[in-house]
């Protein structure tokens, strides 16, 4: 079972809490909006995600200050797009990190477009999930103070509300486990001014100056950052590449969890030395980049997804799945998928 391991740096006066999980290249997920080390390491979904982008990579978290296991308290002055790049600086100077890939989550992931800004020479390659790049366009001036009014009124409505909103499809089980989480991780003064801290994110400019490969993942449905965000940050970002996914979860965690890391690992692992192959009778027949398209089948992305994460053609993925049903000898890509994992191959 992955175990995470938790320490703590100085951010100024300030402590925040530290988590890795994993081994191989730095993997470092800004902060979101609010999260508690030990609470989300308790859900299974979550752990299951750290656990997945753990196969290849060392995971790195933290809990911003004023949530988590982090010092709760948190001055107004703190309260700024600049302390929240200063924060990453320090973990990863913490960790004598040199250079890391980032996964940057919802309002993580604008902190990750202003840290690659101004760092381009730690940074290596982005992925984002759920992020934008203007926290005014998420809803209607209104709603945004609707929202904030009712967190700081009343934190066990706001919270049950924003889970509403970020887990639409979800059973009333699940949206529990997430209204409880929110409030371990944060008290509603706090939950409040973090998230007004998101609707005033803008970072449009930086994301246009940014010089390394990006990969934007958004579920279509998605009610809290629409998917017109997503896409607009992929605009932004030269050269960044768009993959729509399907599902409304804003977490990544919940829904199809699966399709997040595996198009998550294989960007990154375009970067990297490939992995060395599992020893199996098939290995001798499936080449690494097999491998690849049949692991993101199996996490169930069609042929188009796979291409835009893998900067193929739709016709050289759908060439290589055809191959890969013949050497395995089955007749669907399901069936083929099925096939690999019983063997060991993915």
């Amino acid at each position: 079972m992955l175990d995470q391991e938790i320490r703590f740096c100085a951010v100024d006066a300030a402590r925040v809490a530290v988590a890795t999980a994993g081994s191989g290249p730095p993997l470092v997920l800004p902060g979101w909006w609010v999260s508690h080390l030990e609470a989300n390491w308790t859900s299974n979904r979550f752990r299951a995600f750290v656990a997945g982008l753990a196969r290849e990579r060392t995971v790195v978290r933290y809990d911003r200050v004023g949530t988590g296991l982090s010092d709760r308290t948190r001055p107004r002055t703190r309260m700024t797009l600049d302390f929240e790049v200063h924060t990453m600086e320090a973990v990863t100077d913490a960790l004598e990190l040199a250079h890391f890939d980032l996964l940057g989550i919802s309002y993580g992931g604008g902190v990750a477009a202003a840290y690659a800004d101004r760092h381009p020479d730690r940074t290596g390659r982005l992925v984002c999930f759920g992020a934008y790049a203007n926290g005014a366009d998420l809803a209607p001036p209104a709603v945004r103070a609707s929202v904030l009014e009712m967190i700081r009124a009343h934190w066990g409505l706001g919270s049950r509300v924003l889970a509403e909103i970020w887990l639409p499809g979800a059973d009333a089980d699940e949206r529990a486990e997430l209204t409880e989480y929110q409030r371990a991780a944060a008290d509603p003064e706090a939950a409040a001014a973090l998230l007004e801290l998101a609707y005033d994110l803008d970072v449009r400019a930086s994301a246009g100056r940014l010089r390394l490969p990006a990969l934007i993942l958004h579920r279509r449905g998605d009610r809290a950052a629409p998917f017109a965000r997503g896409r607009e940050l992929a605009a932004l970002i030269p050269g960044a590449r768009l993959l729509p996914l399907d599902g409304s979860a804003h977490p990544p965690w919940h829904g199809h969890a699966a399709s997040v890391v595996e198009a998550t690992l294989a960007f990154l692992r375009n970067a990297d030395a490939p992995p060395a192959p599992p020893a199996t009778p098939v290995d001798t027949e499936l080449s690494e980049r097999e491998r690849e398209v049949l692991r993101l089948v199996a996490s169930g992305l069609s042929d188009v997804q796979i291409a835009a994460a893998l900067v193929l053609s739709p016709h050289t993925v759908h060439r290589h799945v055809a191959n890969i049903r013949a050497k395995l000898r089955q007749p669907t890509r399901a069936a083929a998928a099925a096939e690999a994992v019983r063997l060991g191959v993915i």
